[in-house]
């Protein structure tokens, strides 16, 4: 089971992450924002835009099909590991300033889903024992 979640949060965090960034490329080929046809005509011309559909759909089923099966605690914890993804490629692509509050807030998210997820993981045994002796 640990390899189906460390597989599934995996293509959670790419899907999210491929939809964060197509977004960032995709807006920033349509610009000026005018809310006009043209600008429409110049946001679904980028490649991009798509690229954001499909990682939105496929975050989703990949959500949906996690939800199924791992506790909500630690599996809503772990969906926020896209926002250290995005920060670290848009500092690769992007050249978008890193500094130490995003290198700090960074370490904290991680820091909060290794607790989580250690909680987690010592609660199970536990919980499973006291099922099996009926307490």
């Amino acid at each position: 089971m640990r390899r189906f979640y460390a597989i599934g949060f995996l293509l959670l965090v790419a899907f999210d992450t491929l939809a964060q960034l197509s977004f960032k490329l995709a807006g920033e080929h349509a610009l000026p924002l005018d809310f006009s046809v043209a600008w429409l005509a110049r946001v679904f011309g980028q490649p991009w835009i798509y690229g954001a559909f499909v990682g939105y759909v496929g975050a989703f089923f990949t959500w949906m099909t996690l939800l199924e099966h791992a506790p909500i605690g630690p599996a809503f914890a772990a969906s926020h590991l896209e926002v250290v993804a995005v920060l670290a490629l848009s500092a690769l692509l992007f050249n978008e300033p890193l500094g130490w509050p995003q290198l700090l807030g960074a370490a904290l998210i991680a820091a909060g889903i290794g607790c989580l997820a250690r909680s987690e993981s010592t609660e199970q045994p536990a919980a499973a024992r006291a099922a099996a002796h009926g307490t």
